[in-house]
């Protein structure tokens, strides 16, 4: 008998039936690009890993209304990310604060070569340091690959301040020092 994964509808089924083990492979699956979209979205990994959980919680219970239109991973990508916009949102009314500059609470470490994990690493702190609204459209166009129509619609804003948001984010990004990405 040949060990084969399950076919994703296969999967869902099964996972829609109650079975456990095939949600845990479910999570397998996917938690890493999901994972990935939070803490960018949320702009820490300690919120990132929080949202993780909340999503595939969600999943969990919504998953008798996923109908099959889309991939699976489709459609727990959208779950993830609106789920994400809905935390970035809640935290902008919970607090109202002003973001912080990027000029504040800088480190000193030496600048990593552009190909190496430390790099990747840094240029994930770099992200997390821009203001909200820069990195969430950053995220999503620069990142994610939405055009900046969807960025605006996804985060409720015009396209042009998708434009200006993710034109920031660039600049901003590209005017850190080399210790800091």
């Amino acid at each position: 008998m040949q060990n084969r994964l399950p076919s994703p509808p296969d999967l869902v089924a099964r996972c829609q039936a109650g079975d456990v083990e095939a949600f845990e492979t479910l999570y397998r699956r996917h938690a890493s690009r999901i994972y990935t979209l939070a803490c960018r979205m949320a702009g820490s990994p300690e919120d990132g890993e929080d949202l993780l959980q909340e999503i595939f919680l969600q999943a969990y219970r919504k998953l008798d209304s996923f109908k099959g239109d889309a991939a699976i991973g489709t459609w727990l990508y959208r779950l993830a990310l609106n789920h994400c916009l809905d935390y970035v949102r809640g935290r902008q009314a919970k607090m109202k604060k002003q973001t912080e500059t990027l000029d504040a609470d800088r480190s000193f470490e030496p600048a990593a070569r552009r190909d190496t994990p430390i790099a990747r690493l840094d240029l994930e702190r770099a992200i997390a340091r821009l203001p909200e609204g820069c990195r969430e459209a950053f995220v999503l166009h620069d990142v994610e690959g939405f055009d900046h129509k969807e960025v605006g619609n996804l985060l409720g804003i015009a396209e042009g301040t998708s434009k200006s948001q993710v034109f920031k984010a660039r600049l901003k990004l590209r005017t850190l020092p080399r210790g800091d990405m």
